[in-house]
């Protein structure tokens, strides 16, 4: 039996920058993240089957005779790329709703991620983050077609609290934030973290932003611009910049697609602003999902307040990526 475990994350500035039209033709030769992984985990068992059958458990199940019958596209997909053809089950859980698809946190990479994890280590096989990684994205955009950037697979792959350069010429550069354990406890407890409510498809919405990148670049240089801003700030203790900083990301944010707000979101995000609230950001593509929000200690209460009907999640940083935490 093999279990790993993988991060979801958050993305603080940057996102957007990671589709590869953007940064192939970026004017600063890269697009650039920083981004957290979070103590909000997906987990995957892969047990040895008696029988020469696939056996998977999720929010369905399915039980087929071969790699071609199975429905969960991801699963199938990593069952290929590992080369196994039979006599496995594979159980998927993690710490957020199963059908919380679509909350912003990346919940499908790290599924992608810890299925790879997992089943590499099946078989025996050592993996590194990189290849994690990389494996994660051929099956998620080259083979599924999905139109979406590559941050997200970095992010769980390798955990941390990391800055991510995606190159111009494919390759990736990760920075890890290093700053004094004090400093980064006082970022951290200015985050909060609240459900909408709202599970979306965010197809649509990154399938429109991709589609018009092109014209959006001066839009996305102002966020890579932001990173930079972000870790100055950081740098010179102004904490209270990522707040005002994340308050302008949101407004760009905006701009994006027409999916990535709505009126209840829009109306969520004042009231934490009028509650005390800096500045915050829908995680992921939009349009529901998880509201960070950058909140000082004393304006907190007030916030909770002001979105009472809101499920406030607790969060801290997992500085590692996805990893194997049984094998027997």
């Amino acid at each position: 039996m093999i279990i790993s475990k993988t991060p979801l994350r958050a993305s603080f500035f940057g996102g957007g920058t990671d589709f590869s039209d953007y940064f192939h033709n970026s004017k600063f030769g890269y697009g650039c993240v920083l981004s957290t992984a979070l103590n909000m985990h997906v987990y995957i068992t892969v047990n040895r089957l008696f029988d020469e059958k696939i056996r998977l458990a999720y929010t369905g199940n399915e039980l087929v005779d071969s790699v071609d019958q199975v429905q969960h596209n991801i699963i199938r997909e990593a069952l290929k790329m590992t080369g196994i053809k039979s006599g496995i089950e594979i159980i998927y859980s993690a710490d957020l709703p199963m059908k919380g698809l679509g909350t912003g946190l990346a919940s499908s990479s790290a599924l992608t991620v810890g299925v790879l994890n997992a089943l590499h280590a099946f078989k025996g096989e050592y993996t590194t983050p990189e290849q994690l990684a990389k494996e994660a994205i051929d099956i998620e955009i080259n083979k599924l077609g999905q139109q979406i950037g590559i941050q997200d697979q970095y992010a769980v792959a390798y955990g941390g609290f990391n800055r991510y350069v995606f190159n111009f010429d494919d390759t990736v550069s990760i920075t890890p934030i290093i700053i004094d354990k004090e400093k980064h406890k006082r970022l951290i407890d200015r985050f909060m973290l609240f459900y909408t409510g709202v599970n979306r498809d965010s197809r649509a919405i990154f399938v429109e932003q991709k589609k018009t990148i092109n014209n959006k670049k001066e839009i996305l240089d102002s966020l890579i611009e932001n990173v930079q801003k972000a870790w100055l700030a950081l740098q010179n203790n102004e904490l209270d910049e990522w707040g005002r900083l994340l308050h302008e990301t949101w407004q760009t944010k905006k701009k994006f697609a027409s999916g990535v707000s709505n009126a209840e979101i829009d109306q969520m995000y004042d009231s934490a602003i009028s509650g005390g609230a800096l500045g915050g950001k829908i995680l992921g593509a939009g349009g529901g999902g998880f509201l960070l929000l950058y909140v000082p200690l004393e304006k907190q209460d007030n916030v909770r307040k002001s979105l009472f009907n809101y499920k406030e999640v607790s969060f801290a940083v997992d500085m590692q990526g996805s990893r194997i935490i049984f094998s027997d």
